[in-house]
């Protein structure tokens, strides 16, 4: 039995691994930042994953018990790196577009980047301050 556990997490530090160096070698070769971006994440949940899928394995099979530390991590990793990287593909296009530049969008609701989106008091406030309300009525 214990050769079926160790087959097991050999599997998965093999894996971690070779996801981790994909990710690396994606993050030397790709060209631009936008097509980079996709190679560390990839290494970042799988990779780290797999090797700590690995330790929780092993410390279930032969250490003091289950561990939930490695599981939390991992939960952890899997939901932060793709928030961390949409925040970076965002950064990106503030960085190397203009809003004239970017494909027109299907649903014509624009492009969330660029619009104002709901928090439009500031130029209300400066609307109302030029176009006072006593005005209207008497033109």
């Amino acid at each position: 039995m214990d050769l079926i556990w160790e087959i097991l997490i050999s599997a998965c530090l093999i894996l971690g691994g070779f996801f981790g160096l994909v990710g690396s070698i994606g993050l030397i070769k790709l060209p631009d930042p936008m097509t980079r971006l996709h190679a560390p994440t990839k290494a970042a949940t799988l990779g780290i994953g797999g090797v700590l899928i690995a330790s929780m394995i092993w410390f279930a099979a032969f250490g003091s018990g289950f561990s939930f530390h490695e599981l939390l991590i991992t939960l952890f990793l899997f939901m932060t790196a793709p928030i961390t990287a949409h925040f970076l593909a965002k950064a990106n296009l503030h960085r190397e577009w203009s809003p004239d530049a970017l494909p027109e969008d299907t649903n014509k609701s624009g492009w969330a980047i660029f619009t104002p989106g709901a928090d439009t008091a500031a130029q209300a406030l400066a609307d109302e301050q030029e176009d006072p309300i006593g005005e209207e009525n008497d033109a």
